[in-house]
């Protein structure tokens, strides 16, 4: 059985790992963060010496991987054999290079298959750059969170980060293979004129209210 699974896409540094984080605890869903599966692959491409635009090279490391994504405390963890992944996921030479590996279809496609066979397990807010349009497009609950870029670039440099959000949004946005980009029937939320908290609660609010039986037809 298919459990439901809420989906927040949007650019980096828009907020929408916060509003996730908060709305699968209010709601004791499992919180996915997508984006962290694509970096720990980005960690692990970088520390074999390998050419992060490669396709060959992608190929060979899938192969060999013994990657798993397991449930623990309401989140994912990500592990590689015994070694778990989390501690190199955000170093600066992985966030510089993300984008470029995240591109490759190869990749994209075994993770989404790793992504979708978690709704087999429990209630997922599920959030990243393609859950609306590629992942889980047949989810009707579906928020797409942006915000204007210079709040964007404001809150990487809090977060300590220094990539350029401009290049990586092209690259993210032109990929041939599950660019980002808004699902049609996604509500759009500006985290640039309201916080992470009444964003939240509007998406709890949507949700519950979609849970409730309709009228009774005499």
């Amino acid at each position: 059985m298919l459990h439901p699974v809420i989906c927040i896409d949007g650019p980096a540094a828009s907020g929408k790992s916060t509003v996730a984080r908060l709305v699968a605890k209010d709601l004791g869903f499992v919180y996915v963060d997508t984006g962290a599966m694509y970096r720990a692959f980005t960690f692990l491409t970088l520390e074999a010496e390998n050419d992060p635009s490669s396709r060959d090279r992608i190929r060979q490391l899938l192969a060999k991987m013994d990657f798993h994504a397991g449930i623990r405390n309401g989140e994912i963890a990500l592990r590689e054999g015994k070694r778990e992944l989390a501690e190199f996921t955000r170093r600066p030479e992985v966030n510089a290079a993300v984008s470029v590996v995240s591109a490759l279809p190869e990749l994209r496609e075994y993770l989404v298959n790793v992504q979708r066979r978690l709704r087999l397990s429990a209630p997922l807010v599920m959030e990243g750059r393609d859950i609306g349009t590629v992942v889980c497009s047949d989810s009707p609950h579906k928020f797409f969170i942006d915000a204007c870029p210079k709040l964007r670039a404001e809150r990487r440099q809090k977060q300590g980060q220094e990539d350029n959000l401009a290049a990586r949004d092209k690259l993210d946005s032109s990929r041939a293979s599950a660019p980002l980009l808004r699902a049609a029937d996604a509500t759009l939320l500006d985290s640039s004129t309201a916080d992470a908290r009444s964003l939240a609660d509007l998406i709890v609010q949507r949700f519950r209210s979609s849970q409730k039986p309709g009228p009774t037809v005499p």
